[in-house]
């Protein structure tokens, strides 16, 4: 799924102003439209389309080979028609001999008779006329022979030599016919493979069921305090869910938007089983869940210390749910759940303070509305810890874009960077 048009706008957005709300596409969403959305071919279906292409190919070099031959038939000199060609030449050059001696014959007759003496006899005259004349018919017979054969001759080596440029063209046409086969065989034979390996290793598909919910997150966090909430995982995917990693990741500017200092902040977790406060790993993830069975949901709690040197400005938390099976699916949530709250300055005295609503309006008090059945299984802490190792090849292959976000300057795209690079 291509995500990278849901972020265009979030992009945009974020380096033109500081503080923005933006309204990007799901990130799973498919920017295609519904009209050129196509039913994707089976393996089976992929595999005949591989081996129609394979026998095309096969076909079109049998043709080129047949080509090749041609041309080279058509070239040599053992050719019938550059045989006929040579024929009708040597014929043409016989005639031209012929015509040339019937001209001498003309022009020595004549010259016979020009040179009779004033007192020949009438019949010598007579007998050099006669001469003449035979002579001249025979040089007229003989240069028509002489057109006849030239004419003849050029035909011939015309004919021999379109043949050669036919054969010459048929070449070009069949070596493009292999080209164009061969470029379509490679395109049969890569969408096999991939649709092959699509099908071992299934892509991460969004899980709408798979909901994060923040509760108890202040509106207002005086610098140098911390704040403690809660977050719910709760899995409506229908399914068991093998390992669930909550993905957490806190953003905060100063009140101009342009400085950052998210360096001031510190997100940590804690559940039942996981022996005390963990700082979130690299990835942004609150320790991993394992065995969430369909319908339940795991609470775990979150603690966000604000450094007493953070300057006021305003803050936003963005939760999500990833997760992978043994079976190599795997998916998410399809967009973040954003929290947005406020710092106020160290001393501040802040009075009575109300809890952060999400971008969709909604404060994120206590629901006392059972979502689930908490997991048997708690948080693995251990897991939780080789991630912030740094090793990530648990995690899920997923990419996702802001959703509905409040983004404050370019932090919804870190959050949605991080856990598009490392989810």
């Amino acid at each position: 799924m291509n995500i990278r048009r849901a972020l265009a706008t979030a992009v945009a957005a974020a380096v033109t102003a500081p503080v923005v709300i933006l309204s990007a596409g799901p990130a799973f969403a498919d920017t295609k439209p519904a009209a050129q959305t196509q039913k994707k071919p089976t393996v089976a279906e992929l595999e005949k389309a591989a081996a129609a292409a394979k026998k095309a190919y096969e076909d079109a070099l049998a043709a080129e080979k047949s080509a090749r031959d041609a041309v080279a038939a058509a070239t040599s000199d053992t050719a019938p028609l550059h045989v006929k060609a040579k024929a009708a030449d040597k014929e043409a050059g016989t005639a031209t001999a012929a015509r040339t001696a019937a001209d001498k014959a003309v022009s020595d007759a004549r010259f016979t008779l020009d040179k009779l003496p004033a007192d020949a006899t009438p019949e010598d005259r007579a007998a050099a006329q006669k001469t003449l004349a035979e002579a001249t018919k025979d040089a007229e017979k003989a240069a028509g022979v002489e057109k006849t054969a030239v004419e003849k001759a050029t035909a011939a080596t015309k004919e021999a030599k379109d043949a050669e440029v036919a054969a010459f063209k048929a070449l070009y046409q069949a070596s493009e016919a292999v080209r164009i086969a061969f470029t379509a065989k490679e395109a049969a034979d890569k969408a096999l493979a991939d649709a092959k390996k699509a099908a071992e290793n299934p892509g991460c598909e969004p899980a709408a069921g798979l909901t994060t919910v923040a509760t108890g997150l202040p509106s207002k966090i005086v610098a140098g305090t911390n704040a403690d909430f809660s977050l719910r995982v709760t899995n409506g995917t229908g399914r068991t869910l093998d390992k669930v990693w909550p993905f957490t990741y806190v953003h905060a500017t100063d009140r101009s938007g342009y400085k950052v200092t998210d360096d001031l902040l510190r997100l940590q977790w804690s559940t039942a089983a996981s022996g005390g406060w963990k700082d979130v790993d690299v990835l942004h993830r609150a320790g991993v869940v394992t065995n969430l069975g369909k319908g339940r949901h795991v609470d775990l709690k979150l603690r966000l210390k604000v450094d007493a040197k953070a300057p006021a400005g305003p803050g936003i938390a963005f939760v999500a749910g990833d997760y992978r099976n043994a079976d190599g699916s795997c998916g998410g949530s399809p967009d973040l759940t954003e929290y947005g709250f406020e710092i106020l300055a160290a001393g501040s005295k802040p009075g009575k303070v109300d809890p952060a609503k999400s971008a969709k309006g909604k404060a994120n008090t206590p629901d006392n509305k059972t979502q689930g059945t908490t997991s048997s299984t708690p948080l693995d802490p251990s897991t939780g810890t080789l991630a912030a190792t740094g090793s990530s090849s648990a995690t899920p292959e997923l990419a996702l874009a802001g959703g509905a976000a409040v983004v404050v300057g370019g932090g919804a795209l870190l959050a949605v960077r991080r856990r598009r690079n490392h989810g």
